[in-house]
């Protein structure tokens, strides 16, 4: 068992609940512009905002480009003629409101927050990001939080950790461990910084392009037997 001082956390999908937070959201939106919601429409929105966030994560397109673009696009599929900026960013104000966790996080982060030190890596959005992580009452136990937007770059951009790791106490990168949900940008930018990984992978996903993943989990608990000696 390796010698972990410093775990760095993604925020949505390992210890934010984002298809909870997204939903509620979502329906908040539609139901405020009087327009119906329902699992058709979620399929489609979902898809358009995979494609435009893994755009992004490519340096295809911008932060800008994906939260001002998706309801355009879903509306054209919806036949729907509205605003689909004003739409946007009555949906981003209800998605800052949302902080379901993750089951268990509140519980393992306080516990690892006593022998870890721990940072959140997180390519969401500034006005989101914060309110969520304070009101669901996880920020307190993190030393800092590194946005993209704040950073001036996103992950899986090996420039985004070298900006992380500058602001970082520890810096033997044999130290550290990322844990996160996505293979594009977690994984995918812990390995080309030169860290070990943890995916956290509660669907059972494959790992479809083989990446090099040092540790696997499907419940945040499991991280007690990858850094428990030191707990």
């Amino acid at each position: 068992m390796k010698n972990y001082t410093t775990l760095l956390f993604d925020a949505d999908g390992t210890l934010l609940d984002f298809d909870a937070c997204e939903d509620d959201a979502l329906k908040e939106t539609f139901r405020y512009y009087g327009y119906p919601y329902n699992e058709q429409i979620k399929r489609a929105y979902s898809a358009i905002n995979k494609e435009l966030w893994s755009a992004y994560e490519n340096g295809e397109k911008t932060r800008e480009d994906v939260i001002y673009s998706r309801f355009g696009k879903l509306f054209q599929q919806l036949q729907i003629d509205d605003d689909g900026i004003a739409f946007a960013n009555t949906y981003l104000a209800a998605l800052s409101r949302g902080h379901q966790v993750i089951p268990d996080a509140l519980e393992v982060i306080s516990t690892l927050a006593k022998s870890f030190d721990l940072y959140i890596i997180t390519n969401g959005v500034i006005q989101t990001q914060y309110r969520r992580l304070k009101e669901s009452k996880l920020q307190s136990w993190f030393q800092d939080v590194f946005i993209s937007e704040e950073i001036g770059y996103r992950k899986p951009q090996k420039e985004y950790f070298t900006t992380c790791f500058a602001r970082i106490k520890e810096k033997d990168p044999n130290k550290l461990l990322l844990i996160g949900d996505s293979l594009a940008s977690d994984m995918q930018g812990g390995f080309h910084a030169g860290i070990d990984t943890c995916w956290f992978n509660p669907k059972q996903l494959s790992n479809e392009h083989s990446l090099p993943i040092t540790y696997e989990i499907r419940q945040l608990k499991e991280l007690y037997n990858i850094v428990g000696g030191s707990i």
